[in-house]
């Protein structure tokens, strides 16, 4: 009679990019959840600049912005919120008058017709939102319960890491 043993093996190294992508994605929801905890603590105050502004960059199209991300999806993630961020955050709708979008609408905009890309843009969004706010079943209802546009960037920036991590 033999018995088996368990053996446990270490988990491999990370080569230099990869721990520097892990930085760069927790530096970045570091900064979004202290850009979300200062409109909270400043909302009572008249007059206050939501998010300060040390040096405010020129407007671009998403288009004329250069990706820093090469695979298709983390892209086209990463060209989604800048359209919400140049446009405008939509809350209740699609699009409204003023061109502002909702996450949706901007992920099908920049995806260019490629509704398979589109697709599973908006489920790693999902995915995403869900890791941050487990009761949250659809993208539209859990846009619709945002305040401000900083929790959607925010989430759109954990989706592109993500992406960008699996090499999608």
């Amino acid at each position: 009679m033999s018995t088996a043993t368990a053996v446990r093996l270490a988990p491999p190294a990370l080569d230099l990019d990869a721990r520097l992508a892990l930085v760069e994605a927790a530096m970045t929801v570091r900064l979004a959840e202290a850009a979300v905890a200062f409109e909270v603590n400043t909302a009572h105050l008249p007059g206050a600049d939501p998010i300060p502004h040390i040096a405010e960059a020129p407007l671009l199209e998403p288009a004329a912005t250069p990706s820093p991300y090469r695979t298709p999806l983390a892209d086209l993630l990463h060209r989604a919120r800048l359209r919400i961020e140049i446009d405008g955050w939509c809350r209740d709708a699609a699009f409204d008058e003023a061109g502002a979008v909702c996450p949706i609408q901007a992920i099908r905009v920049e995806a260019r017709g490629d509704r398979d890309l589109a697709h599973d843009a908006c489920v790693t969004l999902l995915d995403a939102i869900q890791d941050q706010f487990g009761d949250a079943e659809t993208i539209p209802s859990w846009n619709a319960q945002q305040t401000s546009a900083g929790p959607v960037l925010a989430a759109f920036d954990r989706a592109t890491h993500r992406a960008h991590a699996r090499n999608r």
